[in-house]
């Protein structure tokens, strides 16, 4: 047998977070076997202990800073489902409103800022033909955003300069020239100005969810029993400031994010066809923006909640007494066969690296736990949502997930969304989703306080009970489990998107979905994991999320007093 050959990227870069890939390669440079690893403890159930119920929203919140809403909205709505508590109808609107601008940012990013250079080539965009540029975009899109032949110019010479100045910026250390690169130079250097352009939208979006919430990241707005944001919401102006910045997003959405995505599903069609970054057959989604106020999982949903098997084809309602977190090979104490996060404890147990600083891929080698639903890994994000309502045969997603299918030139089958490319599509189709209801929702609450329906808060009555939310965040399945004593924490968990498509193997040796998305991952240049980076980076890892803070040798970093 052909002895493999390790390779270990640490940290991925381009990510919120903290992440190691260790892969095998064969002699011919195919991933045989593949860990991922973070090595940063997360500690927010510890410090959610003992903590007064109205700021656990404003604490789990603070876990990241790219996600920040979703953490904000799903730990208050926690509270709110352990007391008892049942918010008004504008309330919940204005919480799909902040959502929306938290998904459509987050989206944004991720394509132009994280991910797109995987798919375009910086360096060979400087020898496109700007004028074969504009044609090209026409091809993909009847009103290209700001795509004419003098702005690819300007874009070439507004980059030449880095380069000849020598300070590449986000530009430097890439794989240029990489053979696994498929665009054309004018595809390129069309993906290079709307990665620019995206600079000043994903600074739009921002600005957007700041009206409502107060400011971004970390929007202040929320509370339990509902929104303060009510002279706001009462203020013809500010809505119209709201929805004129997402707006302006969903414009670039529509004539730049998915006309890219369609040009990289024609491009990589064989990577897709070849099912490359297809991983775990099982997806999940706890559902997105609510609409009634019926209490999870009986309400209508944007994005409806389920599992769906691809093998069989087959989708089932969620039973959150089903989810576990196993800790087998994660550093820290617990049962082996996992344990509901309602009843879960986090108690550190360190057990360190090899003496030549590899994985322990034979013990735990991970400080993200690995989250189970009936026993199996899961992935979850836009393709699980997507995935889940085609199955559910939700109209609005089954005619998006079909017109981009049509879409592309040398069309998308629907098994090609099981890849790289498909996660990478649903992405872009769920954006322009959302962004086609916030009109509406914009609508809906106008003539609530057009009708002097304005009330956007519920006092709670109670100060102790337990519960739990779950709504998934742009990366996917989010949860908090919540228990309250006399108006203080006593027990917390939360189980992230990215603990369950980061997830190290558990008891049974299952290998969670970043693990198993690579096997058979070939690299078209030894030392250059390009397409090890493209597909991890398709699930848009936010590691923060997962973890919190220890040094690799497992020393103290700091102590901090917190007078309450």
């Amino acid at each position: 047998m052909a002895q493999l050959k390790r390779f270990t990227i640490d940290p991925i870069t381009r990510i919120e977070g903290h992440l190691r890939i260790e892969v095998d390669l064969d002699p011919n440079n195919v991933v045989k076997d593949a860990y991922s690893s973070s090595g940063m403890f997360r500690g927010i159930e510890l410090i959610m202990q003992d903590r007064d119920f109205h700021d656990v929203g404003l604490f789990a919140q603070r876990i990241c800073g790219v996600c920040t809403y979703t953490h904000y909205r799903v730990g208050t709505e926690a509270v709110e489902a352990a007391l008892g508590v049942q918010i008004p109808t504008d309330a919940r609107i204005v919480r799909n409103l902040l959502h929306a601008s938290l998904f459509l940012h987050d989206h944004v990013v991720h394509f132009y800022q994280l991910h797109g250079m995987d798919w375009f080539d910086v360096v060979a965009a400087l020898s496109a033909d700007p004028e074969k540029a504009a044609a090209v975009a026409l091809k993909y899109s009847p009103t290209p955003y700001n795509a004419g032949a003098g702005t690819f110019r300007a874009v070439q010479e507004r980059v030449s300069a880095l380069v000849a100045s020598g300070e590449l910026g986000p530009f430097a250390n890439g794989y240029w020239g990489n053979p696994s690169y498929k665009l054309t130079p004018e595809q390129d250097l069309i993906m290079l100005s709307h990665y620019l352009d995206a600079l000043a939208v994903q600074r739009t979006l921002a600005q957007a969810m700041a009206v409502f919430g107060g400011k971004n990241p970390h929007p202040q707005s929320l509370v339990v029993g509902g929104v303060t944001s009510i002279m706001d919401i009462v203020d013809p102006s500010r809505v119209a400031e709201f929805l004129g910045k997402m707006q302006s997003g969903a414009q670039f959405i529509q004539n730049a994010y998915l006309p890219d995505i369609r040009m990289i599903a024609d491009a990589y069609i064989q990577e897709a066809k070849s099912g490359e970054g297809y991983g775990v057959p099982d997806f999940m989604s706890y559902g997105a923006f609510p609409l009634d106020n019926i209490p999870w999982p009986k309400g209508a949903m944007l994005f409806p909640s389920g599992v769906f098997n691809r093998n069989t084809g087959m989708v089932n309602d969620l039973n959150a007494d089903q989810i576990k977190e196993d800790v087998t090979r994660a550093w820290y104490q617990g049962p082996n066969e996992g344990v509901y996060p309602g009843e879960e404890s986090t108690i550190p147990d360190y057990t360190g690296y090899e003496a030549d600083g590899a994985l322990n891929r034979s013990g735990k080698y991970s400080w993200i736990k690995a989250p189970r639903y009936q026993g199996l890994p899961m992935e979850t994000g836009p393709l699980a949502r997507l995935l889940i309502g085609r199955a559910r045969k939700d109209p609005l997603i089954e005619k998006a997930m079909t017109d981009f299918e049509r879409s592309v030139p040398r069309g998308f089958s629907p098994d090609e969304w099981y890849s790289t490319v498909g996660r990478t599509a649903a992405r872009a189709v769920e954006a322009d989703i959302i962004a086609s209801q916030v009109g509406a929702w914009v609508d809906e609450l106008a003539a609530n306080v057009g009708q002097g329906q304005t009330q956007t808060y519920t006092a709670p009555s109670n100060t102790s009970g337990e519960g739990f939310r779950l709504l998934d965040a742009p990366r996917g399945a989010l949860g908090h489990w919540i228990r309250i004593e006399n108006g203080r924490v006593t027990h917390y968990q939360a189980v992230v998107p990215s603990t369950w498509n980061a997830s190290p193997r558990d008891h049974k040796g299952q290998m969670g979905p970043y693990e198993a998305s690579l096997i058979n991952t070939r690299l078209a240049v030894a030392n250059q994991p390009l397409e090890v980076l493209r597909t991890v980076h398709s699930f848009d890892p936010c590691i923060g999320c997962a973890v919190h803070i220890v040094d690799s040798k497992g020393a103290e970093v700091a102590r901090f007093q917190v007078d309450v």
